[in-house]
């Protein structure tokens, strides 16, 4: 069969390596800097994308391999690979896809000055240039520096995790006696690129602070300076021995855990390339990091912020795609209130597409006609992370404080979230509201909230159910699925999901949701088993970011053995090797990306004519073990007939998608989409749900 790999040989592995299969997917990531259909702006960002991608892998997944082979721990994993060739490979993959990040930024600096917005070193500025960033340091950057030489009163200064840094090495004049120093870029504070006067011309604020460092240390030679970062274990273990130390708050524990983080074993050093082995040496040293962790920097350390093109660019037409002019669904239209909004819910479902359909004028424009509703009697949600504007927890608060029953289970180990979710647990338990912190083992996960209205004698139940969190940032950036139904059994549902969060967690007989990690394991397995039944009459559709779990692997491996089709559509991480003969060979496996960083997980399951068996599912769950057995994760189904025409035309938008999709060989390689191809699925779709 043509495109279908050879069968693996005696103890090959039957699963691809999780950790390359990551880097791979940021390196679609990176490859949408290259689409010469985009716009500079949009270009770069995806280069920052890429860059926070990789800060972020090395905060989290290197640490955790580094401690399994710092632990002596040689045990092979399902892929093959023992930690100590993981990390071996991996450090390879990044160094590569680094110089390739590199020239691409620097690639398209030089297209973006020939457009009139011009990087410059501070020595090729004019004189006059020079004098004006001189004034500009002293008034607006000399007054926030800190700096630290290190001598027998100064120990070597505490260096937070993803900060730039100048490292120097200063002389006594009198004495020629060396010594460390340490200069922080307050780049948060003040911007990575400083403009020159009212020109169109920047500089690193790095350089300006290298090119006066006579100021910062005016007694001393500054025999050598190079810049440099350091990436820190981030992960925070919230265990049950940590939680007794704070008799049962999980809150205390968590921000116990946040302290803790700061001080994480260094699991990266960025060093600029040059930099002497005597300054080397002593970051080595002083950071207890391993040579196999030094990376050398050719050019800007930092390639997040210094991609970051929005703030230049502000105001410029042709650096940034316009804005997209999100649709509101007829359903949400020309609402006169609260009334009238939920009898329309009462009479259909209704799906919603982000970012093509509007977020505030549905889910925020659904909790904010809740709040205000006198009918309305309670109001139950999860929030895993939260919006920068809080408009949803505004909402909540006046609920709260209009008498309404509020109930929010906020996820407090978000990871990167946690000190946010922590502030807006706060703002919401002073305004009354029931606030639960989930589970010590658990991670809350499900995007899921209920409102519940009286309508005469009866109590009425409002669902929404998402695959993207309660974010109206987010929304715009991140493709996602959500699905509103006054259906009972989904309200009922939701009411039992709910009291097992905030009362005793213990199983429950879900009528409708697949819920984690009590049964949606075992329901997907089911329903691919199902089809399996079928043979060749059977098909699989599945959209999700990431397929890990082994389990899920070998059902579908079994399946395609069974002769269903099966169609994956996986955003990022992928261990299934597709097209396998004897194993998978009717398996296909592509990744859309895309400009909007597709994030739904959805599931179709056919067979042969029985359309009217077809069942699609939306949710929050990826096919990964965490997912699956350590989070409370939901997916509802999609029953209304419009709904599931919808559900159609959204999965067969991303299978026509020639233009974004990259595809998967058993071998693990993945082959780049024709970029001349016919379809874009980000374009149909916004053309799909404005029509509608």
């Amino acid at each position: 069969m043509a495109g279908v790999d050879t069968a693996p040989h005696m103890g090959e592995p039957r699963l691809l390596n999780r950790q390359l299969s990551w880097l791979a997917f940021n390196r679609r990531v990176l490859a949408l800097a290259e689409d010469t259909s985009l716009p500079f702006a949009d270009r770069m960002r995806f280069v920052s994308i890429w860059a926070r991608n990789l800060d972020e892998y090395y905060q989290v997944r290197i640490a955790s391999l580094r401690d399994e082979a710092e632990s002596g721990w040689t045990h092979v994993v399902d892929d093959g690979y023992t930690a100590h060739e993981q990390l071996d490979a991996l450090r390879e993959v990044v160094a590569h896809q680094s110089l390739e990040a590199r020239h691409i930024a620097s690639t398209l600096w030089r297209d973006v000055a020939a457009e009139g917005v011009e990087l410059h070193a501070f020595d090729e500025l004019s004189v006059d240039d020079q004098s004006w960033l001189r004034t500009y340091f002293r008034d607006n950057v000399f007054p926030v520096l800190t700096p630290i030489a290190v001598d027998a009163g100064q120990p070597f200064p505490y260096i937070s995790t993803l900060s730039l840094s100048l490292g120097m090495i200063l002389v006594d004049p009198a004495t020629r006696a060396e010594r460390f120093a340490r200069v922080k870029v307050p780049a948060d504070l003040i911007g990575r690129h400083i403009q020159v006067a009212d020109t169109n011309r920047y500089v690193l604020v790095e350089q300006l602070i290298a090119s006066s460092l006579s100021t910062l240390f005016p007694v001393t030679e500054v025999l050598e300076v190079a810049f440099f970062r350091v990436t820190r274990d981030a992960d925070i273990d919230v265990t049950i021995d940590l939680l007794d130390d704070f008799d049962d708050d999980l809150l205390s524990a968590v921000e116990m855990g946040l302290r803790q983080r700061r001080f994480g074993a260094v699991t990266r050093l960025e060093i600029e390339a040059g930099a002497s082995e005597a300054l080397r040496q002593i970051l080595r040293e002083e950071l207890d990091v391993d040579e196999d962790s030094i990376y050398e920097i050719s050019g800007p350390v930092d390639l997040a912020s210094y991609c970051d093109l929005d703030p230049l660019v502000e105001g410029r037409p042709g650096f940034v795609l316009p804005t997209l002019q999100a649709a509101t669904p007829a359903l949400f239209s020309e609402v006169s209130g609260p009334d009238e909004l939920f009898a329309r819910l009462r009479e259909q479902d209704q799906l919603v597409f982000h970012p093509y359909d509007s977020f505030d004028l549905t889910v925020e424009a659904f909790i904010e006609a809740a709040a205000a509703d006198p009918e309305v009697q309670a109001i139950k949600m999860t929030l895993y992370r939260t919006g920068g504007d809080g408009a949803i927890v505004e909402s909540l608060v006046r609920a709260a404080e209009s008498g309404k029953q509020v109930v929010v289970v906020v996820e407090l180990k978000a990871r990167f979230d946690e000190a946010a979710n922590i502030s807006w647990a706060r703002r919401l338990e002073t305004a009354g509201v029931h606030v639960s912190y989930g589970f010590v083992a658990l991670k809350v996960h499900a995007k899921v909230c209920l409102v519940v209205r009286r309508e005469g004698r009866e109590l009425r139940s409002y669902c929404h159910m998402g695959t993207g969190n309660y974010n109206s940032r987010t929304a715009g950036l991140y493709t996602d699925i959500g699905l509103f139904t006054a259906e009972p059994s989904f309200g009922s549902d939701l009411s039992q999901l709910f009291n097992s969060l905030t009362g005793v967690h213990a199983p429950v007989d879900y009528e409708q949701l697949f819920v984690a990690p009590s049964g949606l394991r075992g329901r997907l397995i089911g329903l691919i088993e199902l089809e399996a039944e079928h043979g060749s009459n059977g098909r699989i559709v599945m959209k999700m970011n990431s397929l890990v779990d082994t389990e899920m692997i070998e059902a579908l491996y079994a399946a395609s053995s069974a002769g269903v089709r099966i169609e994956l559509i996986v955003r990022g991480i992928c261990c299934l090797r597709p097209g396998v003969a004897g194993m998978s060979e009717n398996i296909t496996v592509r990744s859309i990306v895309g400009r909007y960083l597709e994030h739904p997980r959805a599931f179709w399951f056919l067979h042969g004519d029985h359309a009217h068996e077809a069942q699609f599912l939306i949710g929050s769950a990826d096919l990964m073990t965490r997912n699956l057995d350590r989070r409370v994760e939901a997916l509802a189904p999609v029953y209304d007939p419009d709904c599931q025409a919808q559900m159609i035309e959204y999965f067969e938008t991303n299978l026509r998608d020639d233009r974004r999709a990259w595809t998967l060989a058993g071998s693990g390689a993945w082959s780049p989409p024709d970029p001349t191809g016919s379809h874009e699925m980000h374009v149909e779709m916004h053309a799909w749900r404005s029509h509608l």
